[in-house]
């Protein structure tokens, strides 16, 4: 029986991709979150909806933007990778 080498290897984290990706990703969703919490509310007035079809638009808006920033997240691992080999 041989003793073969794992495809990973040897990998440490890149702290600094890591770190960059996630003060993106703070100011990405704070942008996000804050356009559909706005972006809800300004379209259940123009809509003409009560309180709680505000508050739905606004959850699933909301669900969006968190759709959003998984995309960005796997972009960013992309060309930022958050491992390399040791």
């Amino acid at each position: 029986m041989t003793m073969q080498p794992s495809s990973s290897g040897n990998r440490t984290i890149a702290w600094p991709s890591v770190i960059t990706v996630i003060s993106a990703a703070i100011l990405i969703g704070a942008e996000v979150f804050g356009a559909a919490f706005a972006g809800g509310w300004a379209l259940a007035i123009l809509l003409g909806l009560n309180d709680t079809g505000a508050h739905i638009l606004q959850a699933v808006l909301f669900g969006v933007g968190v759709l959003i920033m998984i995309a960005f997240i796997r972009g960013a691992q992309r060309v930022e990778p958050f491992t390399r080999r040791a």
